[in-house]
């Protein structure tokens, strides 16, 4: 081991040691803890406590061991100390923390409340002629284009002006059948009659067949006329071409009202409904608010885009809404099957793919107690999550520093986003740290729980393709985080959050369809989060989160390019952290201003 390689080591166990003295101190449970070091010292405190009084004793870095009697801690040698007399147990479920902890943290908390949750939605359109008010101009009979009176598309005509004229030959035969069968009419009605049909067939008005009969003469050339007012949208023909019948001439669209097609994502749309009011703005009229009502949710999601579109329609007398324009819609809505709900903020709710994690404050405890509980959340409603199950009005759970309250959770064994079920014992030794100080040994599942399977024959090119450009926009926000550039990771975090979107698992079968999908909440929702953060440390505990599912992903799937799984066990207060980079070298995204070089290869993933 090189020089450098033991400089990293001894600081690494110098964090170590500091966190296990702050740990003790932020979560010593009881004060007793403060003077409770040494065999003398203990023995002070049993001296203190009453003959006769029932003694529980725990360890300062471990609440949930408990004995009747003095001793060392089972799990970290740590002397043991008493619990204060008639205090409450703290369970496997919950994590206590000294105020000076929660203040050195940040954490904060908010009370649970019922109200009628409001969501604010941006929906991205565009405008669009209403397809009921479009109207094809046919040819009725075959012929050659003679004279075409419009030209051009975007031309306004009115309902009977001439569009264009129609040399045929057929419709020459036919009006030879007509003025033969004038001398038949008296005797031979039926055959006058299936004449005058014929033409009458072909959209010929009753002015020009009476015309043909008055003048006794054969028209060679006849009009085709406009059977709406409106805008000249298509026009498929031009002077001298050959038409057959029933072929489409001219597309005529009457754009006094419009459609305005709104894309809305699956989250959306249990917001929407048919009635709704959206109000946008267009590029060309900056400042002008248009409003419009929802009259139509499309019901299949577009397979590509992953949204759904929503039709609203607007009046256009002026004109001023044109076809192809770009739409920014906004939209407040209230869920009328919810009515008064549970909600919490979404900065207080942990994801594991599975899960969805709170802690509670357990007002038992003088000293801040927190519990770890699963709930079952709504939709989305801004900031908000609605809660369907799990939580009750009135309770207090933490808002602000959740990641740090299951950190420590983890760090005791407790029950944790990670780890439903609690241990009872301290963590492992962090992968890439030597405790016992023989060869250090990592195995890239340390840190999930199962596996990867190799996938990479089952998936199509066009998954891996997709999920490449996932990888490339990581890579981008990950350099920006060595680099602490706001900007350019609030510009990468919303850029992967697109490339996500476009992910396709459709295109996915069996058993990598399993993987996508087991993966595919976890990572989607720290992306989210990530985006949403307002802070670099917010969005790096959620870049943290979102590197795990990824990494397995590209392990299961492939990549194109050969990829690093790096590892840095102080990041995350002491707990570790994994990351993806396309080069060997060691740039730690998590604290690059004190330790950029900081970690190791864990893994290599060949590139394709």
């Amino acid at each position: 081991m090189n020089k450098i390689d033991k400089k990293v080591i001894y600081i690494g166990l110098g964090f170590l040691v500091a966190g296990l003295f702050l740990g003790w101190i932020f979560f010593g449970g009881s004060p007793e803890a403060e003077v409770a070091v040494g065999e003398g010292e203990v023995a002070e405190a049993v001296h203190e406590h009453e003959e006769g009084e029932a003694e529980v004793w725990t360890c300062a870095m471990h609440p949930q061991i408990r004995q009747d009697g003095p001793g060392q801690c089972p799990i970290c040698g740590m002397d043991l100390i008493p619990v204060a007399s008639g205090g409450e147990t703290v369970g496997l479920d919950e994590i206590q923390m000294t105020e000076a902890a929660m203040s050195i943290a940040d954490i904060q908390t908010v009370e649970v409340e019922r109200t009628v949750p409001v969501k604010e939605i941006y929906l991205p359109g565009k405008v669009q002629a209403d397809e009921r008010r479009i109207a094809a101009v046919t040819a009725r009979f075959p012929g050659r284009i003679e004279r075409l009176y419009v030209n051009f598309t975007g031309e306004e005509v009115r309902k009977g002006e001439k569009l264009a004229s129609i040399y045929s030959p057929e419709l020459i035969q036919a009006q030879k059948e007509l003025l033969e069968a004038v001398s038949f009419k008296e005797t031979n009605p039926s055959f006058y009659e299936a004449a005058l049909n014929k033409l009458k067939l072909w959209d010929l008005t009753d002015a020009q067949i009476r015309n043909i009969l008055e003048k006794g003469e054969i028209q060679y050339n006849f009009d085709i006329y406009a059977t709406q007012s409106g805008t000249v949208v298509s026009k498929n023909v031009n002077e001298g071409d050959y038409v057959t019948e029933g072929q489409p001439l001219f597309d005529v669209a009457n754009l006094n009202e419009v459609w305005v097609l709104f894309d809305a994502y699956e989250s959306d749309l249990p917001w929407i409904e048919v009635g709704d009011e959206v109000k946008f703005t267009v590029p060309s009229k900056p400042g002008e608010v248009f409003t419009s009502e929802v009259t139509f949710i499309d019901p299949v999601i577009n397979p590509q885009t992953r949204v759904a579109q929503v039709r609203t329609e607007v009046k256009n007398a002026e004109g001023e809404l044109k076809p192809q324009m770009f739409a920014e819609g906004i939209m407040e809505s209230k869920l009328d099957d919810v009515g008064s709900a549970l909600v919490v903020p979404k900065t207080s709710v942990l994801w594991t793919g599975k899960r969805s994690v709170v802690y509670v404050k357990d007002p038992k405890f003088k000293q801040p107690t927190f519990e770890y509980r699963e709930v079952i959340l709504g939709p989305e409603a801004g900031d908000l999550y609605v809660v369907a199950e799990g939580l009750e009005a009135g309770e207090e759970i933490v808002a602000n520093g959740v990641f740090k309250v299951d950190a420590a959770a983890q760090l005791q064994g407790k029950m944790s986003m990670m780890n439903p079920v609690p241990t009872g014992e301290e963590m492992p030794p962090m992968p890439g740290m030597d405790m016992g100080g023989g060869e250090v040994q990592v195995e890239t599942e340390a840190f999930i729980e199962e596996v990867v399977p190799d996938l990479g024959a089952d998936v199509p090119d066009v998954f891996i393709d997709q999920l490449n450009e996932v990888v490339e926009a990581y890579l981008v926000l990950k350099e920006g985080l060595v680099e602490a550039d706001e900007e350019k990771v609030a510009k990468a975090s919303t850029a992967l959050l697109l490339v996500l979107e476009k992910l396709d698992g459709s295109v996915l079968e069996g058993e990598a369809a399993a993987f996508w999908q087991e993966k595919r909440k976890f990572l989607f929702q720290h992306a989210k989060l990530c985006k949403e953060a307002d802070t670099l440390e917010g969005k790096r505990e959620n870049f943290i989160y979102l590197s795990q599912p990824l990494i397995k992903l590209v392990e299961a799937f492939g990549a194109d390019q050969t990829l690093y799984v790096d590892f840095c066990p102080m990041a995350q207060d002491g707990n570790g952290a994994y990351w993806l980079s396309e080069i060997e070298e060691i740039r730690n995204p998590f604290m690059p201003e004190v330790m950029l070089s900081c970690g190791e290869v864990i893994d290599v993933i060949e590139g394709k």
